[in-house]
């Protein structure tokens, strides 16, 4: 018998502390609050982690009073004394655990940002630059490990941030979508340059009774806006297209170029966690209700429209992140039980195995090269090896102290020796962000282990070091 569903909005904390960010914040004066107000529901009970992961929502509750690794003398933010008038850009909030002059073969923990304002829920790196998301509503913009920029919305907690080109799309808790641009005039200013749905679309979509949508708790809205959290934006292969999930159920999708929502999906049965593109423009999804969906896109005229294909996966517990690697040949599945299944394009989406190596939920996942990575609510990250179809778990990044909510990786261009490098960077509930600098190989030289939080590197199959987890392997499928 299944327990009943907690409910999954979650109250936006009105009790925050709001950090002074000096001139270089931009906050958003004209938000147009055209939408109605969601009853305030909040979730009191926090996550149990002796028991197996319920049906959950990717948003992971944490005991309120978890805080990160972090020495207060090394901090100004968390020093009573310092002045708040101050900018927050003449005191890094950074902390380097590498030794001065370590050269570029150094792998593990290479330092970690902080900043006292709320959990970390989402981040995008784009060349040297990184975007973090919080619950205080503000995106900040780190550049070489120091706060380079940001900017701020009046409401809605920050889910999701995606770039596409010279725009940042970002999700938020009162189911909107904010775009952003950078000034042409000053590359530390950026500047809100829209929200969808536009309020002449809401406005102009609301006269007619036809676009009204029966919701929750017997209440109509405008089929065009999502009437809860966004959890997930992503964008088409072509650019095109933005695609965003939501806890409504349903996944709706934009035209880029100006904007309008062309399509609403009724994907799934509970709140939809995550979305993907891959394998040739396949739309896939992932839910609460445990099922993991594959839509296709057809044209239709002159636009296009997405069909449901095929339930990829049907299980009891909830799914809260996909992942495709980028050479969109396999998919990634992360779920509530601690698990990550995979599937193989090339093999007829045949499912390919199962990546074991958390005591607790998988919370996020991301890939770089023939690397994987899985974030979780056990506070660790699991570092895994495609070879061919084979997965290898080479080591365990741990160092967060709570949750690990988001991740990001991309290629270490800096790097001097002959060995491809990735740089990886964690959002945790400990609202932290840390970088790691991982290699594929598998005799990694890892110095000083204890201390950078880098287990060994495990060779299939042998155990990670995960406490009370002996096992960190992939199971595969059986003929």
């Amino acid at each position: 018998m299944r327990n009943s569903k907690k409910s999954k909005m979650v109250t936006e904390e009105n009790n925050h502390h709001k950090q002074a960010f000096g001139s270089e914040m931009q906050s958003d004066p004209n938000e147009d609050e055209y939408s109605f107000r969601i009853s305030n529901i909040s979730e009191t009970s926090h996550a149990n982690y002796d028991r197996p992961p319920p049906r959950l929502s990717s948003d992971y509750n944490s005991p309120h009073n978890t805080s990160p690794i972090w020495d207060p003398s090394s901090s100004p933010y968390l020093d009573p004394s310092w002045d708040q008038t101050t900018s927050p850009l003449s005191k890094s909030p950074w902390t380097s655990h590498v030794e001065p002059n370590t050269n570029y073969s150094y792998t593990g923990l290479m330092g970690s940002l902080v900043r006292e304002e709320g959990h970390i829920y989402s981040l995008a790196a784009s060349g040297d630059l990184l975007y973090t998301g919080s619950d205080s509503k503000n995106i900040r913009v780190w550049k070489n490990h120091k706060e380079f920029s940001g900017f701020k919305s009046n409401s809605g907690l920050v889910k999701a941030i995606i770039i596409a080109g010279e725009r940042i799309f970002t999700g938020h808790q009162d189911g909107k979508i904010r775009v952003w641009k950078v000034s042409g005039k000053d590359p530390n200013v950026y500047k809100r340059i829209g929200t969808l749905p536009t309020l002449t679309a809401y406005i102009k979509s609301s006269m007619k009774p036809s676009n009204y949508i029966e919701t929750r708790r017997n209440r109509n809205a405008v089929w065009i806006k999502h009437f809860d959290a966004i959890s997930c934006l992503c964008m088409s292969e072509d650019q095109k297209l933005l695609y965003s999930a939501s806890w409504d159920k349903t996944i709706k999708v934009w035209r880029a170029s100006d904007s309008k929502c062309l399509e609403s999906i009724n994907a799934h049965d509970d709140a939809v966690n995550s979305i993907v593109v891959g394998f040739n423009g396949q739309l896939f999804s992932g839910s609460a209700d445990g099922t993991v969906k594959i839509w296709r896109k057809e044209s239709q005229g002159k636009g296009t429209k997405h069909f449901f294909s095929q339930t990829l996966l049907k299980q009891e517990c909830a799914v809260t992140s996909l992942a495709v690697d980028p050479t969109s040949n396999f998919l990634y599945c992360g779920s509530s039980d601690g698990l990550v299944n995979f599937w193989q394009r090339d093999k007829l989406l045949t499912h390919g195995g199962v990546l074991r190596g958390h005591k607790l939920a998988t919370l996020c996942l991301a890939t770089a090269g023939n690397l994987i990575f899985s974030g979780s609510a056990d506070n660790n990250i699991c570092v895994w090896r495609r070879d061919g179809s084979e997965h290898i778990c080479l080591s365990v990044l741990s160092g967060h102290s709570g949750p690990v909510k988001c991740l990001a990786a991309e290629e270490d261009k800096e790097q001097t020796s002959g060995d491809r490098q990735f740089i990886v960077y964690s959002g945790s509930l400990d609202k932290s962000v840390k970088i790691w600098r991982v290699s594929p190989q598998a005799q990694q030289q890892l110095q000083n282990q204890a201390e950078v939080g880098m287990s060994p590197p495990q060779t299939f199959p042998s155990a990670c070091s995960l406490g009370s987890q002996s096992s960190c392997r992939v199971s595969q499928r059986r003929k």
